[in-house]
């Protein structure tokens, strides 16, 4: 199965993410990006690709410590970037300092549980909200609207092992489904 470590932002930052982003989808050339839904809307903490089922135990009990190890801390969603012209993101402010030692702490228990990671890199904390559509697409209006962007303050009390199950081939319009495949509160 597919899986990464992810915080998830809570309903009420969804919302007000949301409302930015169909704010954003007003603009011109809009139609050059694919949007991300709701439902799909997190943090990745670190990415595990295709994980054995028999590594599913140790991996749940590493990152239940992983959570432990880490106390609850504030974030919210803040600014906007892009990757090249393939992903527009939105950022985050607060901890972030925590955030990147929880990102450290999933990906080396997905190591020590046995789950072949890629090369460690510095994280980067970004929720994408679009894809390019073609190598043309200018996300620069994008990117400069979401400068203002300035999200309400929450606090990330948990952390979550995320199942991303890829879209269908050839069947248009379908895109990544994503379910909880656990959930360990931070601090305790």
């Amino acid at each position: 199965m597919r899986l990464f470590a992810a915080v998830l932002p809570p309903p009420a930052a969804v919302e007000e993410l949301a409302r930015e982003v169909d704010r954003l989808k007003a603009l011109p050339g809009a139609e050059a990006l694919r949007w991300t839904g709701r439902p799909g809307w997190h943090f990745t903490l670190a990415f595990m690709g295709e994980v054995d089922e028999r590594l599913l135990p140790e991996l749940r009990e590493r990152l239940a410590r992983a959570a432990h190890r880490t106390p609850s801390f504030p974030l919210r969603l803040h600014g906007g970037g892009r990757f090249a012209h393939r992903a527009l993101w939105t950022g985050a402010a607060g901890a972030l300092d925590d955030l990147r030692l929880l990102a450290e702490r999933a990906e080396a228990a997905a190591r020590r549980a046995g789950v072949a990671m890629e090369d460690h890199r510095r994280y980067t904390p970004h929720l994408t909200l679009a894809r390019s559509r073609g190598a043309d697409a200018d996300m620069r209006p994008f990117v400069d609207e979401l400068q203002h962007f300035e999200g309400a303050r929450w606090q990330v009390a948990e952390l979550h092992l995320v199942r991303s199950n890829l879209p269908v081939r050839g069947e248009p319009g379908t895109a990544p489904r994503y379910e909880t495949a656990g959930s360990w509160p931070l601090g305790e």
